[in-house]
């Protein structure tokens, strides 16, 4: 958790009365969506034409049916209106899509948001693919060196959340699916987050397929439940391998009951997956019956995950 956020939450115990952190109105300079501005993202974004310039779009509350492809060629930064930036709970934009991959005529054509730039960041959003069970369906595929996203949602079922290739920084974020919802071969780290279970099925599906290549999921500090209304027993599975040599550690994290023993499954055939856990509580926690699992010493740290440099393009506010 954020350090401002602690001394937030102190405060507020000595008085009550301490606001949240807000963001109800535009950044400066930023071009804004809703009423008084554009009337959709995809006209903002047309907005920015070929400048290369850092730049920002904030959205005003709303459900927002449209499907976006960023390829902005500068730094680009999404807000969304909230209450309060450190939580996803109080996010009031929603962008979304129903639409499935076969029917789009692939994964990346399915997804609500498709992002392929460099240096991005999304805050309080949530992007949701409505789909549902029955076939593939993304909701957000991000492309791209030094992305993050803050306190945004992910939603779907099958394949919501398609973390394809680049480094990308997920923070204090809530992902919702059933069956492979964290895909691709990114190198990504998630801190802090809500990982929603929404059906029997893997949560991660990683697609690293060569010694060489760096890409790690790491999920630190985060917390597994089971979404509102769906019995889960011993049918969750920490990942299963999309592709031979995937990669992926749970540490310092909560793992529920419905985990099942095994903890990790399989797909690729031939696969030798490097799956680890590390310092992990909660009732599905226990590794004396885990199959796929390879021995770690220590935690992974975000300088092997997102490398050396994390700290000069990640929010360190979050």
């Amino acid at each position: 958790m954020r350090s401002w956020r602690l001394l937030t939450l102190l405060a507020a115990a000595l008085a009550p009365t301490v606001s949240a952190v807000a963001r109800t109105s535009a950044p400066s300079g930023c071009l804004t969506v809703g009423s008084g501005g554009y009337a959709t993202i995809n006209a903002a974004l047309t907005a920015l034409g070929s400048s290369t310039a850092a730049t920002c779009i904030f959205i005003k509350p709303g459900t927002y049916n449209e499907k976006l492809w960023i390829r902005y060629g500068g730094n680009l930064t999404l807000y969304g209106y909230t209450s309060d930036t450190g939580y996803w709970q109080n996010n009031q934009v929603i962008v979304t899509n129903t639409i499935s991959s076969p029917a789009a005529g692939g994964l990346d054509a399915s997804s609500t948001l498709k992002v392929e730039s460099n240096n991005f960041r999304a805050y309080n959003i949530d992007f949701v693919n409505g789909y549902g069970y029955g076939a593939q369906a993304v909701a957000v595929t991000a492309t791209g060196l030094r992305q993050g996203f803050y306190a945004c949602s992910f939603v779907g079922y099958q394949d919501t959340l398609y973390a394809k290739s680049g480094i990308q920084y997920y923070s204090n974020c809530r992902i919702e699916g059933a069956v492979d919802y964290v895909f691709g071969d990114a190198s990504a780290w998630f801190g802090e987050c809500t990982i929603v279970q929404a059906g029997g099925g893997a949560i991660t599906a990683s697609s690293r397929e060569t010694t060489t290549d760096p890409a790690w999921y790491a999920f630190d500090h985060c917390k597994i439940v089971a979404k509102s209304g769906v019995t889960l027993t011993n049918n969750g599975y920490l990942g299963r391998p999309w592709r031979a040599l995937a990669r992926v550690i749970f540490q310092n994290s909560d793992l529920p009951s419905f985990i099942n023993p095994a903890g990790w499954t399989t797909l690729a055939a031939g696969a030798t997956p490097l799956f680890y856990e590390y310092g992990n509580t909660g009732a599905g926690s226990s590794t004396s019956a885990r199959q796929y699992e390879s021995s770690i010493s220590a935690a992974v740290s975000k300088a092997t995950v997102l490398g050396s440099d994390w700290k000069s393009w990640t929010d360190n506010t979050y």
